[in-house]
């Protein structure tokens, strides 16, 4: 089996639980995911089967799209609903402040990472380090926020609830988004809900929740889950010869024309032979196409 599951995640599960469900529907061990989702999260979750992990790296970049609800009011210790949450002592502002303060969160600029976080701190986990007492400091990284639209502003007795649309490219912590509005504001905010409706190419309305995949499993129909490798790569294309193709299988790098070496940023290419079977992934370097990823069998 090779391809990608556009999996609709669960508010509960881990990104991992749910690769553990792809494995025992597949009983193949070689599945990932692109692109973690928090437990509390829910939506778009690229689930990789098979040789398709092998393009971790491309389908995990692209731009993201959100649906996320802002608690302002209060602060979180993970910058979500997990807590511990403490109450702020300042009142919350006005709908115009709230949203004077979300524009200056749209650009590329410089974002600190939820302190409980993946990344690695010392080669471990910053959250397992955080939930030892361990303090934890980690290095900023350059984010971009394209836009965020609010959708609405509501008072309870829990706090404002901010509902927003967001998108931005890969990297960007919604959690931090969130703490870094109610900083803004003076007032404290938490990530209280959060959904992924967009990862790349993949939109929440083609995915497939877990139950459906159970239920296409136990019809012997789980391929119908499967979208092609070929189809999600975010890379120009470049097709081979008969013989070319064979020579990229083997490794080894093939002249090309000026005009296949021009254009593109990177020399970065999706390597198709003549029959539009996906071989790979090469880089052209001075008129050189040099394979990077070779499938091992051919891939739709």
């Amino acid at each position: 089996m090779l391809g990608v599951v556009n999996l609709d995640k669960p508010v509960g599960p881990t990104s991992h639980d749910m690769v553990g469900l792809l494995r025992r529907l597949t009983g193949t061990r070689r599945i990932g995911h692109a692109g973690t989702l928090d437990p509390l999260a829910s939506g778009v979750l690229p689930i990789l089967v098979g040789f398709a992990t092998r393009f971790s790296e491309e389908l995990t970049g692209g731009p993201k799209r959100y649906e996320a609800t802002i608690r302002l009011g209060a602060t979180s210790a993970t910058d979500d609903g997990e807590g511990p949450i403490q109450p702020g002592d300042r009142p919350v502002p006005d709908e115009a402040a709230i949203r004077d303060a979300l524009g200056a969160l749209v650009g590329t600029f410089t974002q600190r990472p939820p302190t409980y976080s993946a990344r690695k701190v010392a080669g471990r986990a910053a959250y397992r380090a955080a939930r030892s007492g361990e303090a934890v400091a980690l290095a900023p990284r350059t984010v971009t926020v394209h836009a965020i639209d609010v959708l609405s502003v509501a008072a309870g007795d829990g706090g404002t609830d901010v509902t927003i649309d967001l998108r931005c490219g890969p990297g960007t912590y919604v959690r931090s988004i969130a703490r870094d509005l109610g900083e803004a504001l003076g007032c404290g905010g938490y990530l209280h809900a959060l959904r992924r409706t967009e990862a790349a190419v993949l939109r929440i309305d083609g995915s497939v929740t877990p139950e459906r995949l159970e239920a296409l499993a136990g019809a012997g129909r789980l391929t119908d889950a499967l979208l092609p490798v070929a189809d999600l790569l975010p890379l120009p294309r470049l097709h081979l010869s008969s013989v070319d193709a064979d020579r990229f299988r083997h490794g080894s790098r093939i002249t090309v024309a000026v005009e296949e070496a021009s254009g593109g940023p990177d020399g970065r290419r999706a390597i198709f032979d003549h029959g539009d079977q996906l071989l790979g992934i090469g880089s052209i370097v001075g008129g050189e196409l040099r394979p990077e990823k070779v499938l091992a069998e051919v891939a739709g």
